[in-house]
């Protein structure tokens, strides 16, 4: 169990992990194209029409998968966030680094997407909703985390300021689930629940599912190319990039 342990904890320097998520991108940029293929294929051409909605409601296969990632992201950052600020680990910042950018694009995705949706809904393309402000407000967190970190010329002390703002947004994210609860919303109930079977078509659901599962795939091989960027940019004056660089050279 002891070396299974140490294996494990290897992979917390960035000169272990740097040879490992090369290995493992093109593995996820595969999964990303077969499931987003996959999904499409069945959101766009083989689920039924919507009673209600019409041709309109397909847009949920690029909207709902958006909004969830959104808010994953975010939780998946905090979370090395304050990794990074328990044990002081130089991974833990840069994968935090390496998420942003991409929750900042899913929760503007969520938010385009949701406008194309809410206008021949709604009749608007934006209402102060409480969805849609916290979802706005959670995009707003990811800028300002990227933005205070640009503005922070040494990484570790702008990964300390990054974590911190991290960590106080987390509170926005359930409030972003619970929003239609918790309000009278614009927004519907959730179609998808673990404690309920889903009110949408099972074709639907799977190319829902299909959709969230390329976004997912594609999060991680974009995550694991950015950061691999990041650690030849921070470590560029230790003896592994510089052994590195001079092999590809």
């Amino acid at each position: 169990m002891s070396n299974r342990v140490i294996n494990w904890f290897r992979y917390a320097s960035p000169q272990t992990f740097y040879p490992l998520a090369g290995q493992l991108i093109p593995w996820f940029w595969a999964l990303a194209a077969l499931f987003g293929a996959l999904g499409l294929t069945i959101g766009f051409l083989l689920a039924p029409t919507d009673a209600q909605q019409g041709e309109g409601y397909r847009i949920i296969f690029l909207h709902v998968p958006a909004s969830w990632m959104s808010m994953f992201i975010y939780l998946v950052m905090a979370f090395w966030a304050a990794t990074g600020l328990a044990f002081n680990t130089r991974l833990s910042g840069m994968m935090a680094s390496a998420l942003a950018p991409t929750g900042a694009l899913f929760a503007f995705l969520s938010l385009w997407t949701g406008a194309l949706w809410g206008k021949p809904m709604w009749g608007a393309w934006w209402v102060w909703d409480a969805r849609l402000t916290s979802e706005l407000i959670l995009l707003f967190l990811y800028i300002g985390f990227i933005a205070l970190q640009a503005a922070i010329d040494d990484p570790r002390r702008a990964d300390k300021a990054g974590a911190i703002l991290a960590l106080v947004g987390v509170v926005n994210i359930p409030i972003i689930y619970f929003s239609v609860k918790w309000w009278n919303t614009l927004h519907q109930g959730a179609s998808v629940s673990l404690t309920k079977a889903p009110s949408m078509a099972a074709m639907m659901l799977w190319g829902m599912l299909f959709c969230a599962l390329a976004c997912w795939m594609y999060s991680i091989a974009v995550a694991l190319t950015r950061v691999r960027t990041i650690m030849l940019e921070r470590e560029r004056h230790t003896d592994w990039v510089r052994a590195l660089l001079a092999d590809k050279e």
